[in-house]
């Protein structure tokens, strides 16, 4: 898989506080794990969208990673809030994630990341215009 980065995302990812970066990182690395591991994408963009470091793919859904200085004990994962990614999260994971109304779910600084599950999330999102149409995303 070939990943463009836009060299302003680093600059992104320096400025948030070092505990805080430290997640985003790690949910950075899991996008591009997954994104490796899913045969037919062949290409990952890593850009800035509203200033949050965001990853794109020709067949699938924006993923975003952010902190909100207004809510510094937590960072998320954005989806968009019109498809059908949160909803079909909620319907599999229940209540293993915090989400914030269809577009986000939410994780406190404190807390364990349930790594499996999210790998799963991202993975459908990263395909989603190949699977929207399957009943639970084709999970």
């Amino acid at each position: 898989m070939q990943l463009i980065s836009d060299p302003k995302v680093k600059d992104v990812f320096d400025n948030y506080p070092k505990l805080v970066q430290e997640h985003l990182l790690y949910l950075r690395a899991l996008i591009l794990k997954v994104a490796s591991e899913i045969e037919e994408l062949t290409k990952l963009e890593e850009t800035l969208k509203w200033g949050e470091p965001s990853y794109l793919t020709k067949h699938g859904s924006t993923v975003r990673i952010d902190w909100k200085e207004k809510k510094p004990e937590q960072f998320a994962i954005y989806f968009k809030c019109t498809s059908k990614l949160i909803p079909t999260f909620k319907t599999i994971y229940k209540d293993i994630f915090e989400y914030k109304d269809n577009r986000a779910i939410v994780f406190k600084l404190n807390s364990k990341i349930p790594e499996h599950e999210l790998k799963h999330c991202i993975s459908m999102a990263l395909k989603y215009h190949k699977v929207k149409h399957l009943p639970l995303l084709g999970s």
